[in-house]
């Protein structure tokens, strides 16, 4: 044996070692049951694997993002062998982890039922009991086909390594793009073979490390995410390093089923997605339209005041309109089959700004309009695959709320710091305050079109003006349009979801394509410089990210009906409708509940519609010209002159209060 000189880096601190030969990752944290596997000069290893001259060896604890990424791929390979214990005619897919757990495919005969899935669960915390031992080996691709001959999918995956196609749907996740490796799980006590698995790794030591899972659901899913191929079974589940943030976790799931949009539009009677319509195409209900029209008329005010000015373009043009911008050869599968007539292939419009484009070319620009900012609710079409389709906030026909700036070089910057301002303000006056931003750039892909030095001009200036808004600025290399780097705003909603929200990128390629000019000062012919911006993101989705981050119970200043009378017996319903008239003349949405319903029902009722205020009348308050004032959460009170009841609620919608 000899000496091996290694550097431990823990906690942002550095310790040399020296260890004999043969000393695994394991060896040099001892005892220490919270860290499941190490980076080794930068790669993910298991424990077990042995330490080399110069390595510098990381600890990964289960609780960092690498770490629970381990902890539910070991648990997916832990549901793929109860799987096929259960169901030996079984054949195994791909069992990658997701964002908060994981999923395993299966190609079996009929679908997995409720039932299957606790015998499964059942059958998973046998495994997790007898401790079996995740233990890796190298082998050959024709070795690898011989031990997995029985199944088709992994030996397709054998065939893929190393290839583009590899980066199909969670295929890196099986084989990589260096050797093939199986993974074992084999039992402590003999060492004999349980299990086997195709596999990359790491994984825990033992399944004895997974402390807490749960399955959630089954659902159907192609093979590769492609259509072309076989539908298998998609079992997903979710694992914790503790029991606790798995009960905090599912917690989490039920709150978020209850702020579900789709279950709220129906419940309050906002908006529907009939069948005869299609998938992801809408209809807004008259209280939905309400809110809706709230959410633009005020951006309409605030865009007006920021010196925007309004545009309007159709649904429909000629398809070479978006060859000439660029979206037909890099987002054809993105936009509905084209439309011909009179000769021409025709497109439903997928995005506004090649219009724009052509409004800002319809005449000559000098550097005095400029920066021009065009602004539109624009309804524009695109082509979802059906399995993505969800709701409102992954539709196939939504309404942007488009912007693009044009401005020259000189104004960029400015015009970026203070349209990003712009748009975080206004999305705090609409109640989210949570935000972090991300920067998305080009990588290597063919497909991002315009020379480095304008991208890195262009990826500078936005990163510029995010760092001066004191946010988190999280990178995204490679998740830029095709034309230009972007910001997006991540925002928070109530129960700390994050959404994409507004995003704003710099266009130096659409001008260029466009030959969109100006003159400048000295007379010269410059090319402008195009922002493109949508804030919401589109109405549907906004109105969606707001209708869950409220769960229904939207700030008076968008509830489509702000207050309701209630009457203690019909004989107050005259006076009501009096209080009511004078809310109207001030602009408040008042309904008179005037129904033969008892006091109770009709604020029960009121209450599930979330209605804000309640204003209450009986003979007490009839005599001294007053009201009982109940709120939305429970609180009341009484003998509130009418006057001052006016007063407090028209504050509260001017005043935008966010309760």
């Amino acid at each position: 044996m000899s000496d091996v000189r290694v550097i431990i880096h823990r906690d942002s601190e550095r310790e040399e070692r020296v260890v004999t030969t043969g000393t695994t990752a394991a060896d040099l944290f001892p005892g220490d049951r919270s860290i499941v596997a190490a980076r080794v000069t930068g790669e993910l290893r298991d424990l077990t694997h042995e330490i080399a001259e110069g390595d510098v060896v990381e600890p990964v604890l289960i609780g960092s993002d690498d770490g629970l990424n381990i902890l539910r791929h070991s648990t997916a390979h832990v549901m793929a062998q109860a799987v096929q214990e259960l169901f030996p005619e079984a054949k195994l897919g791909i069992g990658p982890p997701i964002k908060d757990g994981f999923y395993y495919d299966f190609d079996v005969e009929k679908p997995f039922h409720p039932d299957d899935l606790k015998r499964i669960e059942k059958k998973m915390q046998e495994i997790v009991k007898r401790g079996q031992r995740f233990s890796r080996r190298v082998t050959t691709d024709e070795d690898a086909r011989e031990e997995l001959a029985d199944e088709p999918y992994k030996l397709e995956l054998i065939g893929l390594k190393g290839s583009a196609a590899e980066a199909a749907e969670g295929a890196s996740a099986e084989v990589g793009a260096g050797e093939l490796t199986i993974y074992d799980n084999l039992d402590p006590k003999t060492g004999d073979l349980c299990w086997k698995d195709l596999c990359r790794g790491p994984h825990l030591p033992t399944t004895r490390n997974i402390p807490a899972f749960k399955l959630m659901r089954s659902a159907a899913a192609y093979w590769r995410g492609s259509e072309k191929n076989p539908q298998l079974q998609r079992i997903y589940g979710t694992a914790w390093p503790a029991k606790d943030e798995l009960k905090a976790y599912l917690e989490f799931l039920a709150e978020a089923e209850k702020r579900d949009h789709r279950k709220l539009g129906a419940e309050l009677d906002l908006f529907s997605i009939p069948e005869e319509l299609g998938s992801g195409l809408a209809v807004f209900h008259p209280k939905g339209g309400i809110i809706r029209r709230e959410m633009e008329t005020y951006s309409r005010e605030r865009h007006q005041a920021a010196d925007y000015e309004f545009v309007n373009t159709p649904h429909i043009s000629k398809e070479h309109l978006f060859e000439t911008s660029g979206h037909l050869p890099n987002y054809a599968e993105g936009m509905f089959p084209p439309l011909e007539f009179d000769g021409q292939n025709y497109r439903l419009k997928a995005m506004n700004c090649p219009m724009h484009n052509l409004i800002f070319k319809a005449r000559g620009r000098s550097y005095r309009e400029l920066p021009l900012r065009l602004f539109e609710f624009g309804t524009v079409y695109r082509y979802e695959k059906s399995g993505v389709v969800h709701g409102l906030t992954r539709a196939r026909g939504f309404t942007q709320d488009d912007s693009h700036i044009y401005c020259t070089k000189e104004q960029m910057a400015d015009e970026l710091d203070s349209l990003l301002t712009f748009v975080l303000d206004l999305l705090r006056d609409y109640g989210l305050n949570e935000f972090e931003l991300e920067l998305s750039t080009r990588d290597d892909s063919p497909k991002f079109i315009g020379e480095d030095a304008e991208w890195e001009e262009a990826t500078e200036a936005l990163r510029q003006a995010a760092e001066k808004q004191g946010l988190p600025l999280v990178p995204d290399p490679g998740g830029a349009a095709y034309y230009g780097p972007k910001i997006s705003v991540q925002a928070k909603d109530a129960i700390g979801r994050s959404w994409q929200m507004s995003t704003i990128q710099v266009d130096f390629q659409q001008p260029k394509r466009f030959e969109l000019e100006y003159t400048a000062a000295d007379g010269s012919r410059q090319q402008p410089v195009m922002i493109h911006r949508a804030l919401f993101g589109s109405i549907e989705r906004f109105f969606a990210v707001l209708l869950e981050h409220y769960a229904g119970a939207f700030p008076a200043w968008l509830a489509p009906v702000q207050v309701v009378g209630i009457p203690i017996g019909d004989s107050h319903v005259p006076y009501l409708r009096e209080v009511a008239a004078k809310l109207k003349a001030r602009g408040i949405r008042v309904e008179v509940d005037a129904s033969s319903d008892r006091m109770q029902k009709k604020i029960r009722n009121a209450q599930k519609s979330k209605i804000p205020y309640m204003l209450i009348a009986g003979d007490d308050d009839v005599a001294a010209g007053a009201v009982s004032f109940r709120y939305r959460n429970g609180e009341q009170k009484n003998g509130v002159p009418v006057d001052e009841a006016v007063a407090e609620i028209v504050k509260a919608v001017e005043d935008r209060v966010q309760v």
